[in-house]
């Protein structure tokens, strides 16, 4: 094998923390990522399955938008039908 150097940006933090779980593991960051590039080549795939998390100002709003649900406040009106909700739209 005639290793090659791939140089990619990513997230300082996002980094870190695969170190750190590579090194839990006991493996290398360079296995691991070759591992998936392996896969992407045998699958011809691509997948985005893990879970994304909102950042902090995004966390406040689901948080208040939470406590108006649980506190039944702010919220809009339910309709029985599309008329009825476009009448009240135009009134």
């Amino acid at each position: 094998m005639n290793p090659v150097i791939i140089n990619i940006k990513t997230n300082k933090d996002l980094k870190e923390s695969a170190q750190k779980t590579a090194n839990n593991l006991g493996i290398s960051l360079s296995s691991v990522i070759n591992n998936y590039l392996k896969t992407f080549i045998v699958e011809k795939r691509v997948v985005f399955d893990s879970a994304l998390m909102p950042n902090k100002a995004t966390q406040i709003l689901l948080n208040k938008a939470m406590q108006n649900i649980k506190a039944k406040k702010n919220l809009s009106k339910s309709f029985s039908n599309v008329d009825d909700f476009i009448n009240d739209l135009n009134s």
